[in-house]
């Protein structure tokens, strides 16, 4: 019976766990950054309802929103070999396919992932900005993206950043699906501890130690981050005082 669990090997197996941490680290920082940065352009295209673009946005996102990452990860994996194979043949190219990290599939899949669920958030933050600030600066002569850059986007962050943040949350946890792509990230490489002495239990657990840590850490610099750039909301009778104060001045 004391060999069915080994508490002790649950600590020895982090360190070995924790040295391909650095994969880990480096795919979700990636994947965030393409998830933001075409997510952000995903909600835009969808605002301005663009002709052709906002169609093929709306299906890529209920497609993406609608299947597995792993399904998504696989496709990505054999399917883009494949398109380069029928470029190559069309084309007389002879583009190295096999020349391709796995690392790079896994990218592409889990920031297109992110940017699908990325836009909404996005999207539904510009949204929620009051359209009676944009139209005063507007007639204040702001530009477009001065109005962008100084009303929209730092009401629209605030909005935005637990949603986003939890989204990068769920995006570390999802890179232990990256193995598809033969990514060795942290979860590969405690599978291949574990087939070494057959304890896999242990080295879930030392897993799920690790994970559980960094999203703790994380979900505290989130809450830090959101502390400093909420506006604190102003009582009711510092609210009158400045009304009374307009009015007085108006008139």
């Amino acid at each position: 019976m004391a060999n069915l669990f080994d508490i002790q090997l649950v600590f020895t197996e982090i360190p070995g766990i924790l040295a391909y941490l650095p994969t880990t680290l480096y795919l979700t920082a990636v994947a965030l950054v393409v998830g933001i940065l075409l997510g952000f352009v995903i909600a835009l295209i969808r605002m301005k309802k663009i002709p052709v673009l906002n169609q093929l946005a709306i299906a890529f996102v209920s497609i993406i929103r609608g299947t597995p990452i792993i399904v998504q990860l696989y496709i990505t994996y054999f399917g883009i070999p494949i398109a380069l194979k029928y470029f190559n043949y069309y084309h007389g190219t002879n583009f190295n396919i096999n020349g391709i990290p796995g690392i790079v599939f896994a990218m592409v899949a889990l920031g297109l992932n992110q940017a699908a669920f990325d836009s909404e958030t996005i999207r539904s933050a510009i949204q929620s900005v009051d359209k009676g600030q944009i139209e005063a600066a507007k007639s204040m002569g702001m530009t477009g993206g001065q109005v962008l850059r100084r009303v929209i986007l730092p009401q629209a962050g605030t909005v935005a950043l637990l949603p986003l943040g939890n989204s990068f949350i769920n995006l570390i946890k999802g890179t232990s699906l990256a193995f598809t792509c033969s990514v060795v990230e942290i979860t590969a490489a405690g599978k291949i501890l574990a087939g070494r002495n057959y304890r896999y239990f242990e080295v879930y657990c030392s897993l799920a130690i690790i994970y559980w840590v960094i999203t703790f850490i994380l979900e505290r610099i989130l809450a830090l981050i959101e502390k400093k750039i909420t506006i604190p909301e102003q009582p009711p009778e510092e609210k009158q005082r400045k009304g009374k104060k307009l009015k007085e001045i108006s008139e």
